[in-house]
């Protein structure tokens, strides 16, 4: 008899066994825990065009930001790491434009939907549209953007634009800056009308 007991247990081991493995590697829920954003996996690029046509990609190198519980989400671009890959314009842009002496940082601030991520798997995705307040050279404005919120990873989420956020820099309090650059570059126009993408991951 003891065998027959013994093998009829082994069954019920086996699916107790299986039901704890599952439940370790079942993702949290997005809302469980504050999320840091990682500066290596993220990047944020804008484009300026000059001269009427030619446009040409920067980014800033040092990002910095955080997504709490109830999902207010914050963003910080150090504005003295902009590479545009050309030194003399990086100077430029740090001194004249950004005038990173006063206004070293821009932030954005904005609140994602926890209901909507909370209970994504890994591998799944949804798109949000978010109204986002963007502090920069003293002027803080409100900016929508379209995202995709993608679960990467068991304890990883990546949130970047559907399409480029248009901004205007004369809006952002940045139109005396770009006439500087205009004027030191010897270029008969700047746009002000500047395409901003990002892909941003944040991890727990």
């Amino acid at each position: 008899m003891l065998p027959e007991k013994i093998l009829a247990i082994r069954p019920a081991i086996s699916g107790l066994a299986l039901l704890a493995a599952a439940s370790c590697t079942q993702p949290a829920p997005l809302t469980e825990g504050s999320w840091t954003l990682d500066n290596t996996a993220s990047s944020l690029s804008f484009v300026t065009v000059k001269a009427g046509d030619v446009g040409e990609a920067h980014v800033f190198k040092a990002l910095d930001g955080s997504v709490a519980p109830d999902g207010a989400a914050s963003l910080t671009i150090d504005l003295a790491s902009v590479d545009t890959e050309v030194e003399i314009r990086d100077q430029r842009m740090r001194d004249v434009l950004f005038e990173v002496g006063a206004y070293p940082k821009a932030k954005v601030s904005v609140q994602l939907d926890p209901t909507g991520i909370a209970k994504l798997n890994v591998g799944e995705s949804v798109t949000q549209d978010l109204s986002a307040t963007l502090d920069l050279h003293g002027v803080a404005s409100e900016v929508s953007a379209k995202v995709r919120v993608v679960r990467s990873g068991a304890d990883q989420v990546l949130v970047s634009t559907t399409r480029p956020i248009m901004l205007d820099a004369g809006s952002l309090g940045l139109a005396d800056g770009v006439e500087k650059l205009r004027d030191l570059a010897g270029l008969p126009a700047i746009s002000n009308a500047v395409p901003v993408s990002f892909s941003i991951t944040f991890r727990r």
